[in-house]
């Protein structure tokens, strides 16, 4: 049964109010969108994507060392670690790290520092996504937790915001590969059975690469493509699906380019894997259970050493110390 526009919002109106929906007027369906409005939507992100990545030279950038490649990557962990810290969406992860990439590429930011000026710019771009995608957001100061270099001023992260918003030009709603995984997930499962599955593994799989300047060479659709082969390769039944297939989920996308982008999801994986310390055996843990023990003192005397050495190596940047760097 539909709902007129009337019988939807008459509560949330005064008395006096309410006429001003009374009368003739279109009912509104309960479907929100059709498919066809859904592929029409589609289309208009891969036409727009363009315009919300930095420009094509921004990875050249990197490579030929004109931008630091290693300050980025602290900067992507920061944010990841903050995100993890409040429980944020991993779309405000993603949208901190686009407005500072798309902000490194039309700004420099000054050089011969102690590296302030782009944790400043970390937390001003997580804020602005904060703000943009989160219902409750931490104050300011709150936002600076797991490891921050400096500690800013609140009036100095806002003048940052609105040096961001400038640049950016006030667009904020990037499209993302978040615009498109749900999409890309129906098309290769329209029974439905394993999208749940496809969207949260695709989803871990993006943000475990955006650390790896090498990605920015691929557009969010193609990305969101790519993540999505990668998580149905972990499904027997979906192993087969290859990048020729998912360049049929819509126009504009390349097999070539999502192949690439898949194996280099791929390597990043296995390379993550190795680094990863071997688990104990359970086995072990029973023959060094004393030794445990008799090391719990010092374990955490080294933690609460450690603590202190965090807090002394932290310092108050201030607009008059920005100044003076």
């Amino acid at each position: 049964m539909s709902l007129s526009y009337s019988d939807r919002f008459s509560d949330l109106l005064c008395g006096e109010d309410s006429s001003i929906l009374s009368g003739d007027l279109p009912e509104c369906s309960s479907d929100l969108e059709s498919p066809t409005d859904i592929e029409e939507s589609i289309a208009g992100f891969i036409e727009d994507e363009r315009n919300f990545v930095p420009g094509f030279d921004y990875l050249a950038r990197f490579r030929s060392h004109s931008l630091d490649a290693s300050a980025r990557e602290e900067s992507v962990a920061w944010i990841l670690k903050v995100q993890a810290y409040h429980g944020f969406q991993p779309l405000t992860a993603y949208l901190s790290v686009n407005y500072l990439d798309r902000f490194l590429y039309s700004r420099r930011l000054p050089q011969q520092t102690n590296g302030w000026p782009l944790q400043l710019l970390s937390v001003a771009c997580l804020s602005l996504a904060a703000k943009m995608e989160e219902p409750l957001v931490p104050s300011l100061l709150d936002l600076q937790v797991e490891g921050a270099k400096f500690i800013f001023e609140s009036k100095t992260i806002r003048r940052m915001e609105l040096l961001v918003l400038g640049v950016l030009d006030w667009r904020l709603r990037s499209i993302t590969p978040f615009s498109f995984i749900g999409f890309f997930a129906y098309k290769l499962d329209s029974s439905g059975s394993v999208i749940g599955f496809l969207i949260s593994r695709a989803t871990q799989i993006i943000l475990s690469n955006i650390q790896e300047a090498s990605f920015l060479e691929y557009w969010p659709s193609c990305i969101a493509a790519a993540a999505i082969l990668c998580a149905a390769n972990e499904i027997p039944k979906l192993s087969l699906v290859d990048p020729e297939r998912a360049e049929s989920w819509c126009d504009g996308l390349s097999k070539e380019k999502i192949n690439s982008c898949c194996q280099l999801m791929q390597e990043i994986t296995v390379d993550n894997n190795r680094r990863k310390p071997p688990k104990l055996l359970p086995q072990l843990r029973v023959t060094i259970r004393s030794r445990v023990r008799s090391s719990g003192s010092s374990s955490s005397s080294s933690s609460s050493s450690y603590k202190r050495r965090k807090l002394n190596n932290c310092l108050w940047a201030d607009d008059d110390k920005g100044n003076g760097d």
